[in-house]
Order: structure tokens, then C-alpha cells, then sequence
């Protein structure tokens, strides 16, 4: 058996900062292995992405976001993982289909690796995408604990250069006890004109929000993060990840249409062309960009937040490297972003497909979250106490979610790919599918379908909104 050397590229080393560059193509020789060989070793570090910020966080390999690992499809990963932490870790796979025992969840999946261990994941990679890796321990993920893994499909299309871009905050630590006791101050800073403003009422009392004192991506906040340089004539693609534990990004690149091709690494029926990207907790895009002329824009996320600046790179062509960037507005008013509807060409009410067979369904009520309350529920309860979806292999299974709180949820089901086929009783003519997908607030309504077709075993259907998780808004699909 050959076995490749670990393969980590796309971003470089800079002080703990990750460079943004292009992803070279695999060298043959990696490309040729059969089984890839990964090392990550989780330490603290101070974390100073912009100055005057200095944030005590945890790292893998030294750097946050941690390395970019890159893995043809069809290769098996060996990743060994050392915790130094100072505390119990693991590492969960995110969007993968793999071996119960290797989905890192702490008591659920695994034993979590004590301070000081160490454990081998191995699993061949499935689906092929672009997909992330991140800690599924108390808050180590918004400490840094997270980094991307594109797994490599032979059948995509080639682009002329292929960027990974992780969008990711420093938090305040002190709004984040806060946020779980339902008692946070931390305002809401998403655009306006975006669906989460537009879901509050002038009285409402959030408390769940994190307070975050520097916006990132690849580890640097703008003006310090390393530029992007296209050549005029060039298909670039962008791999999007947002990495915030708490708060959807809008992605946007002033002057230019994003053809979007991938949900959650999967592709879409057809493509989408938008001018920006809304990506939720834990949501990766891949969309493609075509420069056509000289010139500097800024990539960014839009955000109502004072520092949102903070969070952007700039994009230049050669000669261009001097020029004042073009900006976009803060703003969505006028703004063709997307959307699951627009991606999977929303029907009628009431005519999503029936058919089919449907073995188990299931519908749960998403609420909580009252001010002061630690509690997010599904079907009034909080884990471990929430009714569970038992399945057996082959069974088709439908879950239905109503989202009675004010808040979008980011709801993720562990190792499976899920079909999005309804949104707010309106049909899907071309379900998604995804692994990670918002549920809207005041009622709304998304329904799922998916193939208990995965390694038998307990795998987690939670929000992935941190704050949502922890206090409670997570159940699980058992297998008989």
C-alpha cells in the first residue's frame, strides 16, 4: 500500500495568520496515494489577528483557521489527532459520510481524547467537496478549533485558480456566558434588508448574541489579510466557508456576479448566479467569479457592525496592487443574494413531491430561547431528553421542522446528506442537498428527506448555532 505525505495546501503559515493563496494542483505523487497521512496537534495560542486585538485561543498546527487538508476522492485519511489542550477534545468530520466511531462526538460517537492524547481517525472521505473539520467539545470551536478540507472530485470543472476563503470572529468571552444564560446585551449586527432583522419586532430581547471583537478571514482581519491576484480572462473559484458559531455571513465581491455551483460541497441541479452569498452557520459555497477587466475590489462580508471592514480581502489584477479597492454597501436592499428558493426554483404551496415511499417521519417544533432562559428546545424538550428518530437501514425518512422562536436556525444532521424539498409549504422543483440548511423564525416550515443509508450507529441532528446547541436544541437518528 502507498501512503501520501500530509497534504495541506492553499493557505501558508504567517505568525499564526493563514496567507490566502491559490490551491495548487496535487502533486502526482500525493494524488497517487492510497492512503493520506494527516497530523493536527490542538494547542492554545494568542491569537492577534488586527491590532490592539490579542485573543487567548486554541489552534491546530499553530494557526487559525487550521490547515487547509486537501485529499483526492476515493483516497482513505489517516488523521492523528494530539490534544494539548488542557482539556478533553475531539474532532468531527463535518458533511462526511464515514464510520460511526470516527464522526467525533464527545460520549456519543467516541470517548473524548484526554489532555495529552492522541487518536487516529481513518475513513475514506464521501462525499467528494468542500467540506470542514471542527472540534465538537464545549466552546473549542469559537476558540479556533476549525479548519477546511476539500476532498478533490475528478469530475468538476477546472478553474484557472481555486481559492479557499474561511470567514471566521474573535469573540468577547464574557458575552458568551452570557448568551448561554439567555442574558446577552450584544446587539444584532447583520445587514439591513436581511432576513434576520426583518424576522425581530422593535420589543425583542435577543440574548443569545456573541459579542465579537475582530472579523477574520483566513486569520487576518482587512487591511492586514494577504491579496488575492487574478489575471484578466481568469474563472476563479471560490470556496466559502463560514466558520462563525453564532451568525450567517453575507459574501459579497463588489463588482462582480458569483455563479454559484455547490451547496455543502454538493452540487446544485443548476447553477445560480447572484451578486451576493448568504451562508449560514456552518455552510460552505463554491462559487466561481470571471474577471474581465483590470482592476481591485474588495471581497467582503456585509455586516451592520462597526468593524465589518475588518472582514475582507482585497482582490487585484497585476499592476492593480496601488488602487483604491471598490467597495460594496453595507446593505442588501436591491441585492440579488441566495437563497434555497431561488437555487431549488420554489413552487406552489403544498405541492412538494409525495412520491415515494416514507418510512419514518418525524416533525419537531423548534423553540425557546426566551430572555434569561437557557433553554433551547425541540418539541418542548432540551437534550438528552428530546424524542429521537430511530430508523433501520434502507428506510426513507422525512423530518419537518417549525421554527416557533425569532431566530433562524442552522439545523445539521451528522452523517448524512439531507434533500431540502420544502420551505414554508412551498415545494422544491429542485431539492437541495445539503447537510446544514436555516430554518426560518415566526413559523416557518422546512421539510427534509434523506437515506438511512449510512454506517450504522447515533448520529446528531442539532443547530449548529452554538449558543442553540448547548443549551439544548439537539436530538439524534439511532439506527436499530
Amino acid at each position: 500500500m502507498r501512503r501520501g505525505t500530509f497534504i495541506a495546501g492553499g493557505f501558508a503559515l504567517a505568525g499564526g495568520a493563514m496567507v490566502v493563496q491559490a490551491l495548487p494542483p496535487l502533486a502526482a505523487r500525493a494524488a497517487a496515494s492510497d492512503v493520506v497521512d494527516v497530523s493536527l496537534t490542538a494547542t492554545p495560542l494568542t491569537f492577534a489577528p488586527f491590532p490592539g486585538i490579542s485573543f487567548q485561543g486554541l489552534a491546530y498546527n499553530g494557526s487559525i483557521p487550521g490547515p487547509l487538508l486537501r485529499i483526492r476522492y476515493g483516497q482513505r485519511l489517516r488523521a492523528r489527532y494530539v490534544n494539548r489542550t488542557g482539556e478533553p477534545s475531539t474532532i468531527h468530520w463535518h458533511g462526511m459520510i464515514l464510520p460511526n466511531a470516527m464522526d467525533g462526538v464527545p460520549d456519543v460517537t467516541q470517548v473524548p481524547v484526554a489532555d495529552s492524547g492522541a487518536f487516529v481517525y481513518e475513513y475514506t472521505p464521501d462525499p467528494p467537496g468542500t467540506r470542514w473539520y471542527h472540534s465538537h467539545a464545549g466552546h473549542q470551536t469559537l476558540l479556533g478549533l476549525f479548519g477546511m478540507i476539500v476532498v478533490e472530485d475528478p469530475r468538476d470543472e477546472r478553474a484557472d485558480q481555486d481559492i479557499a476563503l474561511v470567514f471566521h470572529d474573535v469573540p468577547k468571552p464574557a458575552s458568551v456566558e452570557a448568551a448561554l444564560a439567555g442574558t446577552s446585551t450584544a446587539p444584532m449586527v447583520d445587514p439591513l434588508g436581511s432576513p434576520e432583522l426583518l424576522a425581530m419586532s422593535p420589543d425583542d430581547r435577543m440574548g443569545d448574541e456573541i459579542a465579537y471583537a475582530a472579523h477574520c478571514i483566513n486569520g487576518a482581519s482587512y487591511p492586514k489579510a494577504s491579496p488575492i491576484v487574478v489575471q484578466v480572462g481568469q474563472r476563479v473559484r471560490l470556496r466559502i466557508l463560514n466558520a462563525n458559531v453564532t451568525q450567517t455571513r453575507y459574501v459579497r465581491l463588489a463588482g462582480h456576479v458569483l455563479r454559484v455551483t455547490h451547496a455543502d460541497g454538493n452540487p446544485l441541479a443548476q447553477p445560480v448566479n447572484v451578486e451576493a452569498l448568504r451562508v449560514g452557520v456552518a455552510e460552505r459555497y463554491d462559487a466561481w467569479v470571471e474577471f474581465t477587466k483590470p482592476g481591485a475590489w474588495l471581497l467582503q462580508g456585509l455586516s451592520a457592525d462597526p468593524m465589518a471592514f475588518e472582514q475582507a480581502v482585497v482582490v487585484h489584477t497585476p499592476g492593480m496592487e496601488h488602487a483604491t479597492p471598490q467597495g460594496s454597501p453595507s446593505a442588501l436592499e436591491g441585492v440579488r443574494y441566495f437563497t434555497y428558493e431561488l437555487a431549488g426554483l420554489a413552487q406552489a404551496v403544498g405541492a412538494w413531491p409525495a412520491g415515494g415511499r416514507i418510512d419514518v417521519s418525524r416533525s419537531y417544533v423548534l423553540g425557546g430561547g426566551q430572555w434569561a432562559s437557557d433553554r433551547w428546545t425541540m418539541n418542548g424538550s432540551a437534550w438528552p431528553n428530546t424524542e429521537k428518530i430511530a430508523v433501520r437501514r434502507g428506510d426513507r425518512v422525512e423530518v419537518r421542522f417549525t421554527n416557533k422562536t425569532d431566530m433562524h436556525h442552522p439545523m445539521h444532521l451528522h452523517g448524512h446528506v439531507f434533500e431540502i424539498v420544502e420551505i414554508n409549504g412551498h415545494a422544491l422543483r429542485h431539492p437541495l442537498f445539503k447537510d446544514t440548511s436555516l430554518v426560518d423564525p415566526n413559523g416557518g416550515t422546512m421539510t427534509w428527506r434523506f437515506s438511512a443509508t449510512s454506517p450504522a450507529g447515533r448520529w446528531l441532528l442539532h443547530c449548529h448555532n452554538d449558543i442553540h446547541m448547548m443549551d439544548g436544541m439537539m436530538t439524534e437518528v439511532d439506527y436499530a
